[in-house]
């Protein structure tokens, strides 16, 4: 599952998941590295306001890591911080430990390879903080999972999900080509595909996406929320070209079946390069997402 929104036949920043074995992470290493780059500005903001509530964790755990980025940016946003990257992708965690390297964070920095929830269970100390985007999702029974989180947080620690926010837009209403309302109809598709996903993963439970309250169930004390936001606008650089391409590109992967025809020629012209109305030649082509982080405390 992508790490943007719900997106079929992809994934982002919550891996480790059993159903998706079939991926190869080591291909997609690549991708979500610099996906997760792009979204490096809204990351760093989080990350601050994080700081407001847990100036100085001791460790700070990333469930669901995928390849690192994000976890080497706790790394340097924290400095006092060690950093423990946790995913059920070997080849991702790879990524993670060299970019580490690279960064100069490594002596502070580890990884854990095995599936949520059951891997935190390898965690060699409790986490001052825990942060999960949008992998909680991906688990049947969000519920158990949250509990299981809660077990490894120290007295005090705490818990900052990423989950929700709202679709990301990348190109007017009307485009000029097909009818207009396409991303909103993609939006629709998705939020279906979503239900389907939930319902078909091991030990499914179905849950209100009512994230406080869920805290509070799992015994936490919920604090803040707040709502981060990535603005990118036209005309987009290749970066975020590129980042959009892989949007639409999942979306036709995933989903064609439920798209009309009128739809689905509408993406393979945006998907292709040689066509002027095109993503990767589009001015009107930007980014904007918003992703919202719930945070709560462990009680001492």
């Amino acid at each position: 599952m992508a790490h943007d929104h719900h997106k079929p036949a992809g994934h982002g920043h919550g891996h480790g998941h059993g159903h998706q074995t079939d991926i190869d992470w080591a291909e997609m290493g690549p991708v979500l590295e610099s996906q997760a780059e792009l979204l490096a500005p809204a990351y760093r903001e989080a990350m601050a306001w994080l700081a407001e509530e847990t100036p100085e964790p001791g460790l700070i755990v990333d469930a669901g890591s995928g390849p690192g980025v994000v976890a080497c940016l706790f790394a340097e946003e924290f400095p006092g911080a060690r950093v423990t990257a946790v995913d059920g992708s070997g080849p991702l965690l790879e990524r993670a430990r060299a970019r580490a390297a690279r960064l100069g964070v490594d002596g502070r920095f580890s990884t854990v390879t095995g599936e949520l929830p059951e891997a935190l269970d390898e965690l060699e100390f409790p986490a001052d903080l825990l942060w999960a985007s949008r992998s909680l999702h991906h688990l049947g029974d969000q519920r158990a999972a949250l509990a299981a989180f809660v077990e490894r947080l120290a007295p005090g620690g705490t818990l900052a999900l990423l989950e929700g926010g709202l679709p990301a837009r990348y190109l007017p209403r009307d485009i000029g080509i097909g009818r207009p309302g396409l991303q909103s109809r993609l939006n629709a598709a998705e939020e279906e595909w979503f239900s389907r996903m939930r319902a078909e993963l091991p030990g499914a439970v179905a849950e209100p996406e009512d994230w406080p309250a869920l805290l509070t169930s799992a015994g936490l004390k919920p604090t803040r929320t707040r709502t981060f936001l990535l603005d990118l606008p036209a005309p987009a650089d290749e970066a975020a070209r590129d980042y959009a391409a892989a949007y639409f590109t999942r979306l036709r992967d995933g989903l064609g079946d439920v798209l009309d025809a009128d739809d689905r020629a509408t993406v393979d012209r945006l998907l292709d390069r040689a066509d002027p109305e095109s993503l990767y030649q589009r001015a009107d082509l930007f980014v904007l997402d918003a992703y919202t982080v719930y945070t709560a405390v462990r009680p001492r």
